[in-house]
């Protein structure tokens, strides 16, 4: 267990450089299981899911090198189709992506029920249903999944919920499926829109990735490509969020500026001046944040990803903020951790009132997902005295070298493995 010990009420100032979207890459790094060849996959962030995620390809006989720096060269000639003993997929919620291009490729797969951050039930129904759509038998036994076809045939596929999951698994899929996949009510996250032009650098046909109909004209064969990821809107949201609670200016850098437009949005509504360039947004925050309602909601709505962040944020804001989360059940479990520290918050159902303070004390305090453990690295930079973050680990998931970043901004952040 590691741990992050952060001394707060340090003003942040300087630049602080984006990587590769980790939301992003997973769903590309099973995709390379669809080509007949190798890709190298460059802006790969160096983090733990990103780890899990390529051990998942090595049990289904992939092979990995280092392309050099930030780059990954994954070749998986003939992939295997049972990943049920690998235990790796047990660890990451993303595991289950590897699901549709096994399907594709292989005609079959078999895979543990994946793991991943406890922040409420996110089922796999809409992955099976579309999987059946297609032609698909699916089978599931006790804590395993198993999927079997002669063919994939191409089909219109309803979504009940745009999951982005689903949305990428069921595109994967359907890419070397016969004839024409019409996914209606589909996710239009920047990330869906990243998978979607990898697939097509590898001779797959997809129109109408970014709206809700996506279209998947299927191929005989997909081969392999280089690409660079996106960057990564949450953890540029974070660094974001650390500006205004410590009233500090940085330059965030290797953004793309219109993908954070639902976080600048709330942050301008905050108070805080956000200047947006080609490739870099410049966060100023002189005073203190006032207070501003969020409604997590799919993509362009405000990222569930952001929402422990921005509690965190209007924790320390000028008067009484309503944050309400509407995607997981159970996103919340970072305000018992805030409230250790002084924040005024009650909850209800999936509705926080969180209501500013002008200043929350250092503690004790758990980190319990990925999400949850960087809202608690914000509290404890507007904090009064020492912050000691347990389970530093679930922060690394989504942030790579958090605390070197935050230092070089000016904060004093400290790591005990």
């Amino acid at each position: 267990m590691s741990k992050l010990i952060v001394s707060g009420m340090t003003n942040l100032e300087g630049s602080v450089s984006v990587g590769g979207s980790k939301n992003s890459t997973l769903p590309i790094l099973a995709a390379t299981l669809l080509a007949n060849g190798c890709s190298t996959i460059y802006d790969v962030p160096y983090l733990l899911d990103i780890k899990n995620m390529t051990d998942i390809l090595h049990c289904l006989g992939a092979e990995i090198t280092n392309a050099g720096g930030s780059g990954l060269s994954i070749c998986c000639k003939k992939p295997g189709w049972d990943v049920s003993d690998c235990e790796y997929t047990t660890k990451l919620r993303a595991s289950f992506l590897v699901a549709g291009p096994l399907l594709a490729r292989c005609k079959r797969f078999k895979i543990s029920m994946p793991g991943g951050c406890r922040i409420g039930l996110r089922p796999v129904d809409l992955h099976l249903k579309g999987f059946a759509a297609l032609g698909a038998k699916i089978t599931v036994g006790h804590g395993f999944i198993e999927a079997k076809c002669r063919n994939l045939t191409g089909t219109v596929i309803y979504l009940d919920f745009p999951s982005v999951g689903a949305t990428e698994n069921l595109m994967m899929t359907a890419s070397l499926a016969n004839g024409l996949t019409i996914i209606e009510n589909a996710a239009i996250e920047p990330e869906i829109v990243d998978l979607a032009g990898f697939i097509n650098s590898m001779g797959g046909k997809i129109v109408g990735a970014g709206t809700d109909t996506i279209k998947i004209t299927g191929v005989k064969e997909l081969t392999g490509q280089v690409h660079t990821v996106i960057p990564d809107r949450i953890e540029a949201g974070t660094y974001a969020a650390a500006a205004a609670v410590t009233k500090g200016k940085i330059q965030i850098d290797n953004v793309i500026p219109e993908h954070l437009t639902p976080i600048t949005a709330k942050l301008r509504e905050a108070g805080v001046e956000v200047t947006e360039g080609d490739s870099f947004i410049t966060v100023d925050a002189e005073n203190q944040p006032k207070a501003a309602d969020i409604k997590t909601l799919p993509y362009p709505g405000f990222p569930t990803d952001m929402q422990a962040p921005y509690t965190a944020m209007m924790s320390v804001a000028e008067g009484t903020s309503i944050v309400t989360e509407t995607i997981f059940e159970n996103r919340f479990m970072h305000i018992p951790e805030l409230i250790k520290m002084g924040a005024d918050i009650k909850t209800e159902g999936r509705t926080a009132v969180v209501k500013g303070t002008k200043k929350l004390t250092g503690s004790k305090v758990n980190a319990t997902d990925l999400r949850a453990g960087a809202a608690l690295v914000l509290a404890a930079l507007a904090a009064e005295g020492e912050t000691e973050i347990s389970h530093a680990e679930y922060i690394d998931r989504g942030y790579y070298n958090i605390d070197k970043k935050l230092s070089l901004l000016g904060a004093q952040v400290m790591r005990i493995d």
